[in-house]
């Protein structure tokens, strides 16, 4: 059995750091052969500068998905280029830097090689207005068969538009996992045609905060409706995704499971 390792929006120094600690940790007990992370909030939870991108890269990470954040650090409009393994949503209007998909060659430690492709799309329900993101991928559907795997990273905000993409892509994607919402949902399942599915995969960073916000100044903004500058919330932190168990021989993913793991620091 093949084994892919999928891991929600890194949030800030916190998500990084725990990611440098457990990754390797987590990838040799799990019995790892890929693993994917989002990583469009990396950079103090907005965006993912170029000092970051080569931080997580140098962990054992094979793809880095992005979201509607992916620009906020307006340094990775120049060199997205240089990491072939960032993803950005596929849905941003051309002409656009960076690329919606691509595919990656996986060994298998029997010195077997599989392709896998990996895609991001953007919501539309209260997102960005970009295009839109069934009418996008639907010319892709065909001709991705030629890949062994599918993995998209469908960063939106709607639990109704996420499961709607599910049953789109049931058939054509080994997986479609929502990101975004950096709320990890309990609804992972395999759908009729054979596509493993979650609305969202949760988040890896702060866990005693607001999706990765400090929980004071998130409480103070909602009782007063003032702005407030975001600050990343210190304390415990997590790490959260999923596990695709597949069938190398089928290309058929068996089992999807949640990984939700939570460590205390000195922060």
């Amino acid at each position: 059995m093949m084994k892919i390792l999928i891991l929600g929006d890194v949030y800030g120094r916190p998500g990084r750091k725990i990611l440098k600690d457990q990754l390797a940790t987590i990838i040799a007990e799990q019995d790892i052969d890929f693993t994917v992370v989002n990583g469009e909030n990396a950079s103090g939870g907005n965006g993912l500068s170029t000092k970051n991108a080569k931080e997580l890269l140098n962990l054992p990470i094979d793809v880095i998905t992005m979201g509607n954040h992916v620009w906020q650090q307006k340094e990775l409009l120049e060199t997205i280029a240089d990491f072939p393994q960032i993803i950005r949503p596929l849905n941003y209007p051309d002409p656009c830097p960076g690329k919606g998909y691509d595919f990656f060659n996986c060994t298998l430690k029997d010195g077997r090689t599989k392709r896998i492709a990996v895609v991001n799309l953007s919501g539309q329900i209260f997102m960005p207005n970009l295009n839109c993101p069934f009418n996008m991928m639907a010319p892709l559907r065909e001709s991705l068969k030629a890949a062994d795997l599918v993995l998209v990273d469908f960063h939106a905000e709607a639990t109704s538009e996420k499961i709607a993409f599910g049953y789109f892509m049931d058939g054509y994607a080994t997986a479609v996992y929502g990101t975004h919402t950096h709320v990890q949902t309990a609804d992972e399942r395999i759908l009729t045609g054979g596509t493993a599915y979650i609305t969202d995969i949760g988040m890896t960073g702060p866990l005693d905060g607001v999706i990765g916000v400090d929980s004071q100044i998130i409480l103070d903004t909602m009782l007063t409706k003032r702005p407030s500058r975001f600050v990343t919330a210190t304390g415990s932190v997590q790490i959260n995704g999923i596990i695709l168990t597949i069938d190398e021989l089928e290309n058929k993913v068996t089992h999807i499971t949640r990984l939700y793991q939570t460590y205390e620091t000195d922060q």
